[in-house]
Protein backbone atom coordinates (compact mmCIF):
# COMPACT_ATOMS: atom_id res chain seq x y z
CA UNK A 1 0.00 0.00 0.00
CA UNK A 2 1.32 3.44 -0.91
CA UNK A 3 2.09 5.57 2.16
CA UNK A 4 -0.11 8.33 0.70
CA UNK A 5 -3.04 5.88 0.82
CA UNK A 6 -2.16 4.54 4.27
CA UNK A 7 -4.92 4.82 6.85
CA UNK A 8 -3.42 6.22 10.05
CA UNK A 9 -5.45 7.14 13.06
CA UNK A 10 -3.29 9.04 15.51
CA UNK A 11 -4.13 9.16 19.22
CA UNK A 12 -5.90 12.56 19.16
CA UNK A 13 -8.07 11.46 16.24
CA UNK A 14 -8.83 8.10 17.85
CA UNK A 15 -9.81 9.82 21.10
CA UNK A 16 -12.09 12.26 19.29
CA UNK A 17 -13.75 9.51 17.23
CA UNK A 18 -14.23 7.39 20.36
CA UNK A 19 -15.94 10.33 22.05
CA UNK A 20 -18.15 11.34 19.13
CA UNK A 21 -19.13 7.85 17.97
CA UNK A 22 -19.65 6.29 21.39
CA UNK A 23 -22.78 4.56 22.62
CA UNK A 24 -24.76 7.68 23.59
CA UNK A 25 -23.23 10.57 21.63
CA UNK A 26 -24.98 9.75 18.36
CA UNK A 27 -28.35 9.64 20.11
CA UNK A 28 -27.67 12.95 21.86
CA UNK A 29 -26.50 14.57 18.62
CA UNK A 30 -29.55 13.25 16.80
CA UNK A 31 -31.83 14.91 19.36
CA UNK A 32 -29.90 18.19 19.42
CA UNK A 33 -29.88 18.40 15.60
CA UNK A 34 -33.66 18.71 15.80
CA UNK A 35 -33.83 21.36 18.52
CA UNK A 36 -32.11 22.55 21.70
CA UNK A 37 -32.96 20.41 24.73
CA UNK A 38 -32.76 20.57 28.46
CA UNK A 39 -31.16 17.69 30.34
CA UNK A 40 -34.43 16.00 31.32
CA UNK A 41 -35.76 16.31 27.77
CA UNK A 42 -32.72 14.37 26.60
CA UNK A 43 -33.29 11.77 29.35
CA UNK A 44 -36.88 11.28 28.20
CA UNK A 45 -35.85 11.14 24.52
CA UNK A 46 -33.15 8.52 25.27
CA UNK A 47 -34.71 6.48 28.09
CA UNK A 48 -31.96 3.80 28.14
CA UNK A 49 -29.22 6.28 29.13
CA UNK A 50 -28.44 6.74 32.81
CA UNK A 51 -28.10 10.20 34.34
CA UNK A 52 -24.39 9.59 34.90
CA UNK A 53 -23.75 8.47 31.30
CA UNK A 54 -25.75 11.34 29.85
CA UNK A 55 -23.85 13.86 31.98
CA UNK A 56 -20.50 12.39 30.89
CA UNK A 57 -21.58 12.35 27.23
CA UNK A 58 -22.72 15.97 27.32
CA UNK A 59 -19.47 17.06 28.97
CA UNK A 60 -17.36 15.26 26.33
CA UNK A 61 -19.36 16.73 23.46
CA UNK A 62 -19.15 20.21 24.99
CA UNK A 63 -15.40 19.84 25.57
CA UNK A 64 -14.95 18.98 21.89
CA UNK A 65 -16.97 22.02 20.77
CA UNK A 66 -19.73 19.92 19.25
CA UNK A 67 -22.47 21.15 21.57
CA UNK A 68 -22.82 24.16 23.83
CA UNK A 69 -24.38 24.52 27.22
CA UNK A 70 -26.47 27.58 27.98
CA UNK A 71 -27.52 28.48 31.51
CA UNK A 72 -30.98 30.05 31.51
CA UNK A 73 -31.62 32.35 34.43
CA UNK A 74 -35.00 31.09 35.56
CA UNK A 75 -36.12 29.83 38.95
CA UNK A 76 -34.81 27.22 39.33
CA UNK A 77 -31.88 27.81 37.01
CA UNK A 78 -32.17 25.71 33.84
CA UNK A 79 -29.51 24.44 31.45
CA UNK A 80 -30.16 23.94 27.78
CA UNK A 81 -27.93 22.16 25.27
CA UNK A 82 -27.69 22.94 21.57
CA UNK A 83 -25.56 21.74 18.72
CA UNK A 84 -22.86 24.15 17.55
CA UNK A 85 -21.99 25.09 13.99
CA UNK A 86 -19.05 22.68 14.26
CA UNK A 87 -21.37 19.96 15.52
CA UNK A 88 -23.68 20.42 12.53
CA UNK A 89 -20.77 19.56 10.23
CA UNK A 90 -20.82 16.01 11.68
CA UNK A 91 -24.21 15.28 10.12
CA UNK A 92 -22.90 14.37 6.66
CA UNK A 93 -20.07 11.99 7.70
CA UNK A 94 -22.35 10.27 10.22
CA UNK A 95 -25.07 9.88 7.58
CA UNK A 96 -22.48 8.34 5.24
CA UNK A 97 -21.42 5.83 7.94
CA UNK A 98 -25.04 4.92 8.68
CA UNK A 99 -25.79 4.47 4.97
CA UNK A 100 -22.73 2.23 4.65
CA UNK A 101 -23.90 0.15 7.62
CA UNK A 102 -27.41 -0.18 6.19
CA UNK A 103 -26.14 -1.14 2.75
CA UNK A 104 -23.72 -3.76 4.07
CA UNK A 105 -25.69 -5.12 7.04
CA UNK A 106 -26.74 -8.35 5.25
CA UNK A 107 -23.09 -9.15 4.43
CA UNK A 108 -22.05 -8.24 7.97
CA UNK A 109 -24.74 -10.53 9.44
CA UNK A 110 -23.55 -13.37 7.17
CA UNK A 111 -19.96 -12.82 8.29
CA UNK A 112 -21.03 -12.84 11.94
CA UNK A 113 -22.98 -16.07 11.51
CA UNK A 114 -20.06 -17.73 9.70
CA UNK A 115 -17.65 -16.59 12.41
CA UNK A 116 -19.88 -17.89 15.21
CA UNK A 117 -20.43 -21.20 13.40
CA UNK A 118 -16.67 -21.62 13.02
CA UNK A 119 -16.15 -20.74 16.67
CA UNK A 120 -18.80 -23.28 17.72
CA UNK A 121 -17.23 -26.02 15.59
CA UNK A 122 -13.87 -25.43 17.29
CA UNK A 123 -15.31 -25.96 20.79
CA UNK A 124 -15.36 -29.43 22.32
CA UNK A 125 -18.77 -30.96 23.02
CA UNK A 126 -20.06 -31.46 26.56
CA UNK A 127 -20.18 -35.18 27.31
CA UNK A 128 -23.67 -36.61 26.72
CA UNK A 129 -25.28 -33.30 25.61
CA UNK A 130 -24.04 -32.64 22.11
CA UNK A 131 -23.63 -28.95 23.06
CA UNK A 132 -20.44 -26.95 22.76
CA UNK A 133 -18.69 -26.10 25.97
CA UNK A 134 -17.63 -22.58 26.68
CA UNK A 135 -14.13 -22.22 28.02
CA UNK A 136 -14.22 -21.21 31.67
CA UNK A 137 -17.80 -22.36 32.31
CA UNK A 138 -18.47 -24.79 35.15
Amino acid sequence: MDTADELRIDAPHRELLDQILDKWSLSVLNELCEHPCRFNELRRAIPQVTQKSLTATLRRLERNGVIEREVISTRPVAVQYRITRLGKTLRHPIDVLLAWASQHMPAIEQAREAFEAAEDSDRPLEPGTGRSTVVGSP
